[in-house]
């Protein structure tokens, strides 16, 4: 079961090692006090979640850009949710959650102790699709950027997992090669058969308990990595 010949070992971020769903929701929490939003948290996530990841799907595919992405999100769930929300608004509501997302960091159970164990024996690194200016915040605050050697971000390549450029500059700035490599997030899409198509070894963080072949190597818990490295 383990996996040989591995000497780099590159994790996604959000939903992988950092638990977005749970930032989010109390960044949500704060913003919507800041601002006087008045609607229920439970139902606006509701709405809002399956919306941000169409969203994100649309950004991967490079059919929106940011801009798109973080406007349109809350404004059509706050249209399916008949709140009237001004324009200004959602621009400002948009700022504060990337201004306090940062400030809840909330990592998935195992995450620090996988990254020790894993630490003395490879090279770890971050492949992301997030916004730069969250992204490297989310390593500090929650105190685990030591961990990482090299850290690429989608708007430094210019293009998306799944997109084979962002695996191949990841593994230029490693001075790593395929073979040596392997890809750990939670996208089936993005992270594993992006990784796969690129021609480097892939283990999905199945914690949404989605279907996957049974070829695909997949782990419920992140110490569960432990019976492949």
């Amino acid at each position: 079961m383990k996996i040989n010949n591995i000497s780099h070992i590159f994790f996604d971020l959000d939903h992988t090692l950092w638990d977005f769903d749970k930032n989010s929701a109390l960044t949500f929490k704060k913003i919507f006090e800041i601002n006087n939003i008045k609607v229920d948290l439970d139902d606006f996530l509701e709405i809002y979640v399956p919306i941000n990841s169409q969203y994100w799907k649309l950004y991967r595919e490079e059919k929106i850009n940011k801009e798109t992405l973080r406007y349109g999100r809350l404004n059509d769930a706050f249209k399916l949710l008949n709140i009237k929300v001004k324009s200004s608004m959602i621009n400002k509501l948009s700022d504060d959650y990337i201004t306090f997302l940062i400030t809840f960091n909330h990592l998935f159970e195992g995450t620090i102790e996988i990254l020790e164990y894993l630490n003395p024996k490879y090279k770890l690194h971050i492949i992301t699709n997030g916004f730069k200016e969250v992204q490297q915040g989310k390593l500090n605050n929650s105190d685990i950027d030591k961990y990482f050697q090299t850290v690429t971000n989608s708007e430094m390549v210019g293009v998306k997992k799944p997109n084979q450029k962002i695996f191949k500059h990841a593994l230029s700035k490693a001075q790593a090669n395929q073979e040596n490599s392997i890809m750990i997030g939670d996208n089936y899409e993005a992270d594993i058969l992006g990784a796969l198509n690129f021609g480097m070894d892939a283990i999905c963080f199945n914690y949404h308990n989605e279907t996957l072949g049974k070829d695909v190597k997949q782990v419920d818990n992140l110490l569960e990595l432990k019976k492949y490295l």
